[in-house]
């Protein structure tokens, strides 16, 4: 049976060292009293709650799964009080607007909640995740009076929160919803339509379920332009905040899915269901960006905490199994074969995984940090600069922390040999989850053309120039100190790589738009993995310098981390600027009759 215990260690040392948060958060306005005595305990309590209320219940949920009776969904046994522990708790609210019952805690420091919570059993963090994320758009978006009467209760985590924009006939392009919105007076609208792939759309934690819904209304123009956004809650909830009649939205059925089965994943049919327009008319893309931009990252993040889980188990098993002998001679003479941990192969499996996983903690935490100062800063220009750089690393994060993330637990699941395919081990569930991210809050090529298509040329290309400068830079300024030239050295042979991919997308795509298409994929790898590279060169100076007297081994562990990923990941991108630059003809000559 699969085993978790949240990762404090390597977390504080992100945090605390690689960040220095406590300084960051001191030039941040609201999060002056964010210190280091508020921060450790805040990530030891919510690893205990991870680990002992939530983790037992990953593996049970995944057998029971979610059932569907009469328009009712009911989630798996034990869902429900441990739903109600984490909202007793507090947790819900963690980094929420103060005004309405939020802690207003940064998001730096709750996406290391969220990552145990995630670790710990991904189909219920889906709950609370989507709840945030609902959170952060009404607040932003939409007016007082609804703002009021709904965030309450979301941020206590007493009502849930949604996202409503798939249709059978429409998933990427949003373009082509059918969904519609007449106009009711008093402020009211009649939602009508139906959304498919819903998580959460029904379930049994909380006493109301707010959908955020896209839908057109009657003078609507056609494609995107054309889209509203509308608060579709389960429950007409008073100007007090209190539920009052049950609104015309209901569940016809739930998913039979690969994974995360104990989420609920419905279809939701609204039929002339009241609902509350959210922004202006037919810009309800731009607000629920607010709420993507986010889940993206959530998403993004399912690949490292499924990949931490899977590599504690895998690494467990591989120092106990015995199987064959080291290449070299015994290592345990004294026991009928060695453990397997021995094996080139099965190290080279584990710290693949352990690499990916400590690289995108902190490039996650970095990118989170960003958010915070894009929106508390007072400096304009500084909130400019670290806009600029979440917008190139939301679509990284989501579509290179997911790939990796499922190749982590498989390669993990290979550890085992056949234990692994056996359910009782753990680790089939764990491929399984992790697919779904590769697939869900938008496809992973699509991030890849979002970064490739749209994020370089944004503001004359002004975020891919800043973000390579700094790297640069960086390197530059760190050259004396002694024995990093090592990570330096691979981080500078790659930003190179980096460097002549975004020249020749420019200009290939200026001859042929299919440049950008055929190049997207190869290109944000190659992106991902020079970001993971300057995480991985500023760890390492941070571990050169303490590992005298480490007792531990933290600091050497993280330097031979280090050194696998300078020497054996990151000269990948010399195979993907290759590839990226064989150009669109390779993928587009075949008739599309010859497939």
């Amino acid at each position: 049976m699969a085993t978790y215990q949240a990762p404090l260690r390597d977390m504080k040392f992100v945090l605390h060292e690689l960040l220095d948060a406590e300084r960051e958060f001191a030039a941040l306005p609201g999060f002056e009293e964010v210190t280091r005595d508020l921060i450790d305990p805040v990530l030891e309590e919510a690893a205990k709650l991870c680990e002992n209320v939530v983790f037992p219940l990953n593996r049970t949920g995944d057998q029971e799964g979610c059932t569907f009776e009469d328009g009712t969904v009911r989630t798996p046994s034990g869902f429900r009080d441990a739903y109600r522990t984490f909202v007793e708790g507090g947790w819900n609210g963690l980094s929420c607007n103060p005004e309405f019952g939020g802690q207003g805690l940064p998001g730096t420091l709750s996406v290391f909640v969220e990552e145990m919570l995630q670790s710990a059993n991904v189909a219920f963090a889906l709950y609370p995740g989507l709840t945030h994320g609902a959170c952060i758009t009404i607040d932003k978006h939409a007016d007082e009076a609804l703002r009021r009467r709904y965030l309450p209760k979301l941020v206590e985590g007493t009502w849930s929160g949604v996202m409503c924009l798939t249709e059978s006939h429409c998933g990427t392009d949003l373009g082509l919803l059918r969904t519609r919105a007449e106009p009711a007076g008093e402020g009211r609208y009649r939602v009508t339509g139906t959304k498919i792939f819903i998580t959460g759309g029904e379930q049994d934690l909380s006493e109301n379920i707010v959908h955020l819904v896209l839908a057109r209304l009657p003078d609507a123009p056609a494609g995107v332009k054309g889209i509203s956004m509308f608060l579709v809650p389960k429950f007409i909830a008073g100007e007090d905040g209190s539920l009052g009649e049950r609104n015309a939205v209901s569940c016809g059925s739930i998913e039979h899915k690969m994974g995360i089965r104990g989420a609920s994943t419905c279809v939701m049919n609204y039929d002339g269901a009241i609902g509350y327009l959210i922004g202006e008319p037919h810009r309800g893309l731009q607000a629920m960006f607010s709420m993507m931009n986010y889940e993206r990252i959530m998403v993004g993040q399912q690949g490292l905490s499924l990949g931490e889980v899977a590599y504690q188990n895998a690494a467990d098993y591989a120092r106990e199994r015995l199987q064959g002998r080291s290449l070299k001679g015994p290592v345990a003479p004294d026991l009928p074969a060695d453990p397997i941990i021995v094996h080139p192969d099965v190290r080279r499996m584990l710290l693949a995984t352990r690499a990916y996983n400590e690289g995108a903690r902190a490039l996650i935490a970095w990118t989170s940090l960003q958010v915070d100062r894009s929106t508390r800063h007072p400096d304009p220009s500084v909130r400019e600069a670290a806009a600029d750089v979440v917008g190139l690393m939301i679509p990284v994060i989501k579509a290179f922390f997911t790939d990796y993330g499922f190749e982590s637990c498989h390669q993990c699941q290979q550890v085992f040999g056949g234990h692994g395919y056996i359910a009782e081990w753990g680790m089939e569930q764990l491929v399984r989850d992790a697919r779904i991210a590769q697939i869900y809050e938008g496809a992973n090529g699509i991030h890849a053309l979002d970064l490739a298509g749209r994020k370089l040329a944004m503001n004359g290309g002004r975020a891919i120039r800043a973000y390579i400068g700094s790297v640069s830079a960086f390197i530059a300024e760190r050259r004396e100190v002694p024995g990093l030239d090592e990570f330096l050295d691979p981080l500078a042979a790659a930003l190179a790589r980096l460097t002549e991919a975004t020249q020749w997308l420019n200009e290939a795509a200026r001859r042929d738009p299919d440049e950008i298409g055929a190049a997207s994929y190869d290109y944000l790898r190659l992106f991902a993995l020079v970001a993971f590279g300057r995480m991985w060169a500023e760890s390492a100076q941070i571990a050169l310098a303490k590992q005298e007297g480490d007792n531990s081994g933290f600091y050497r562990a993280k330097l031979a981390t280090a050194r696998f990923f300078v020497r054996r990941l990151l000269p990948n991108t010399a195979s993907l600027l290759a590839t990226l630059r064989a150009g669109a003809d390779t993928v587009m000559a075949l008739e599309a009759e010859a497939f």
